[in-house]
């Protein structure tokens, strides 16, 4: 399965990486690398882009770098979860 396949909630882990090389390269240095588990908490409507969260870091990917990722779902998302949780604000200065 390809982690642009997964829904709002789902659990899954990394299986391998099928992306090009410089895709490749872009995701193993953001740490997406075999074995990291990891929670889909956003998918824009049409599916670009996806936001991840592991290792305490949200990464939003493209839908075709998200195609290039392929993983083992480890949890199912529940009906009626909610599209992503809260808004984060970010407040730089004081």
């Amino acid at each position: 399965m390809l982690l642009s396949e997964l829904k709002v909630g789902d659990k899954a882990e990394v299986e391998g990486l099928l992306a090009e090389s410089a895709v490749r390269r872009r995701i193993l240095d953001m740490g997406l690398v075999k074995g990291t588990r990891f929670k889909v908490l956003r998918v824009a409507p049409l599916g670009d882009p996806v936001e991840i969260f592991f290792k305490g870091m949200y990464l939003s990917l493209r839908k075709n770098e998200a195609a290039g990722v392929l993983v083992r779902k480890i949890g199912e998302a529940r009906d009626g979860a909610p599209m992503g949780g809260a808004r984060r604000r970010w407040r730089f200065g004081s």
